[in-house]
């Protein structure tokens, strides 16, 4: 497959995916975690789906984007994922977009930005960054809406 680009996912694909994702970002949800859901695909097939699980596991790492990679990783049984998209609904926090650098992942598409805390463009751009050693192709805004309405409504029930 090579380098990944924009090019070679249709936007149906996207949608499709995302919807995936959205799934994923619900079932976080269900148990008080954020609702942010990732899938990995590799060469058009979903290898993994995951969702945030910081609250359900105690563990501050487990954030979807880590979780799926580890995940992808171990389907791949290679810790180069430089065949493989990532999508997600939020736009990365700073560790999992290093986490996407260090895996050398083809290629990210996210859902809504992230103005307090995204690292792939709103707040830091690790994901393009010219000091590190791998830039990542993104789209950004599939089904956005969708997306940061889930944020918005999980944060607004957390406040009352």
């Amino acid at each position: 497959m090579g380098v990944l680009t924009p090019d070679d996912f249709t936007t149906g694909e996207l949608d499709t995916w995302m919807s995936h994702a959205l799934e994923e970002a619900r079932a976080a949800e269900s148990h008080g975690d954020v609702p942010v859901g990732a899938v990995v695909i590799h060469r058009h097939s979903v290898i993994a789906a995951r969702h945030n699980e910081r609250e359900l596991t105690g563990d501050p790492t487990s954030h979807a984007e880590v979780l799926a990679l580890r995940d992808a990783a171990n389907v791949i049984g290679n810790w180069h994922l430089e065949e493989c998209l990532l999508v997600v609904t939020l736009e990365p926090c700073v560790m999992c977009a290093g986490a996407m650098v260090n895996s050398r992942l083809g290629m990210l598409v996210f859902g809504t930005h992230d103005s307090k805390a995204g690292a792939s463009g709103s707040c830091f751009d690790l994901t393009n960054s010219d000091v590190l050693n791998h830039r990542i192709p993104q789209i950004a805004g599939v089904r956005s809406e969708e997306s940061s309405q889930l944020l918005k409504r999980f944060f607004a029930d957390r406040r009352r």
